[in-house]
This record gives structure tokens, sequence and C-alpha cells, in this order.
């Protein structure tokens, strides 16, 4: 055969070697699974890098305590670690859908009041709940129990606030840590509201694994500490600490109330803040700490009342999972 036929054969072997032998050399990490781009080192790639928008709600009221609902983006400013961000998100998140988390203790302690509570809880979900918003009712004594999940519909979340079950020890921890993991997977507001005497006795996790979920979460914690007992030896002052600061810590409120009254009023405020909330939403710019946690500050000026002002919001958020 002469050497002309045999260049096709030549040809196509050589391009098949050469083929094998690109195969064998490593592949940059911006390389893998794409074919044809420009190795890094070409002034002409452009390396990409998605940061995630980090959002906040933010809650401001008055001397009196009352929500303000009439500032703009202009009044805001937002930090990071002490750092300046941009605000590339600004809304009144007043028709934003809510997914609340109602977080009932069951528990002995709170037997006796725990009618009334119902009946206000009911007065409450009637009141802020609206089409577009799901709620899902858990009730928590030695165990946690989800007695309604996520819906809408009012029929449901009576029968479940009228047919919860009592029970003996207090898993408070609990509550707040599969209560966050629930409103995790939802989309918009998330909040939860929890009513119990401030005890626990009976959790699996601690109270830091219960705050970091509820921050991972992005939900804003509201509780409503019935003390029936005034003294102090009755009452579980470090359980209440803690959940004055998980409710600081999440942008969120607390409240005392011993009476019917209080516990309409500390529903009624819960309801307003959540109608004139504002939305703060950032990319971070880049920094140098490596800490897994990073702490969010907003001021408010621009205004003749602002120092007047107290801002809620959460207090930071962590940047990678936890492993509880």
């Amino acid at each position: 055969m002469s050497r002309r036929a045999h260049l096709p054969r030549i040809l196509a072997f050589s391009l098949l070697a050469a083929s094998a032998a690109l195969a064998q050399i490593p592949k940059p990490p911006w390389a893998s699974g794409s074919s044809g781009q420009k190795p890094a080192d070409d002034p002409a790639v452009a390396i990409k890098v998605h940061v995630k928008l980090v959002s906040a709600y933010v809650t401001v009221t008055d001397q009196r305590g009352a929500p303000v609902a009439n500032l703009t983006k202009d009044n805001f400013s937002l930090f990071e670690d002490g750092v300046a961000q941009e605000i590339s998100v600004f809304d009144k998140e007043s028709a934003l859908p809510i997914s609340v988390v109602l977080d009932i203790d069951t528990s002995l302690s709170t037997r006796k009041d725990l009618p009334l509570e119902l009946t206000s809880a009911k007065r409450f979900v009637h009141d802020i709940l609206r089409p577009v918003d799901a709620l899902s009712l858990y009730e928590f004594s030695e165990v946690v129990d989800e007695v309604v999940p996520f819906t809408a519909d009012m029929k449901t979340i009576d029968h479940g606030i009228e047919h919860v079950h009592h029970g003996a020890a207090t898993a408070l921890y609990d509550a707040i840590y599969l209560g966050s993991q629930a409103l995790e997977k939802r989309q918009g507001r998330k909040v939860m509201v929890v009513i119990t005497d401030g005890g626990d006795t009976a959790s699996k996790v601690d109270y830091q694994e219960a705050v970091r979920a509820a921050q991972e979460a992005d939900a804003i914690v509201y509780s409503i500490i019935d003390v029936p007992i005034e003294a102090s030896a009755g009452r579980d002052l470090g359980g209440e600490h803690a959940l004055i600061q998980i409710s600081e810590d999440t942008g969120g409120k607390y409240f005392y109330a011993t009476t019917v009254p209080q516990m309409d009023e500390a529903f009624r405020q819960i309801s307003d803040e959540l109608r004139t909330q504002y939305l703060l939403g950032y990319y971070p710019v880049r920094r140098l700490a490596d800490s897994d946690f990073r702490r969010i500050q907003v001021k408010v000026s621009g205004t003749n009342s602002s120092p007047n002002f107290k801002i809620r919001h959460r207090a930071g958020y962590y940047t990678s999972k936890s492993r509880f």
C-alpha cells in the first residue's frame, strides 16, 4: 500500500494519541465539567465570585413602642462587623407572606393558665393570618409534637388549638430547635411565637443549639413569658433570660403576661410589628476576618425622632451550617 494510502490512518492515530495525552493532564478547578475554556492566566478570562445576598428584617419603634412605618431607604445605614455595606434591596414588608410557628408550652407548670393562653392565641391567629400566610402549631411538654402542619385553614388551626395535650416536663429548647428547622424550609418572613413560663427540664438540645437553629433559619422569635408566680423562688429566671436573649438575637421581642389582657396586648403588638417591618438586603463586601459569625448593625437617621427610635433586627448570621 502506498504512503499516500496510509496517511489518513496516521493522522487519525495521531489525533487519538493527542487527545489521550490531554486527558491525562489534570484540569484546574475552574475548568472541571466544562470544555473549551481558556486557562486562568488568560487575561480574557473573568473569574466570577458568587456572594450570597444577606437579608435583615428590621423593626423600628418610637418612644411609645409604636412601629414607625414611614421610613425610606435613605434613612437606613447598615454595617457588617463594623464595615459599611451598600443596601441593595429595600422594601416595606407588610405584604410579604409570613410563616408562623406557634410553640405552646403544655407542661404541668402551665396547666392552670393554659385555657386562657389558648383563647388569646386563637384570637391572634384570626387577626394576623391571611390566605397567603401559613401557621404551624407545636405543643411541647416532655416531648415536642407538631399538632398542625403549615396551613392557612382557620378551622384546622382552631381544631388543633382546642385539642392540645397536657404533659409533665418542659422541652423548651427542643421546641425552638424543631420549629426553626421547619421554618428554614419556608420562603418569605419567618416568625416563631413561644408561649411558656420559661423553664426547660427535658430538652435534648441546649440553649446554644436552639438559638443557632433560629438564626440559621432567619426566624424572628417572639417570647410571651407567663409568670404565674411572682416570687423569684417559684420562677426559672435562667430560662426567662434565655428566652429574652433569643428574642433579642433574632430581632424579635419578649413580653411578660400574667393576665389575659396582657396576653392579648402582647399578641396585638406582635401583629402590629409584622405589618410594618422593613427588609434590608446587601451583598457583603470582602472581609479579612474568618470568623463563622458575621455581626449586623443597622442605624436610622434623617428624622427629628431618629435618636429616640429603637431598632431591632437579627444580631447576625453564620457563614456555615451547624452540624447539630
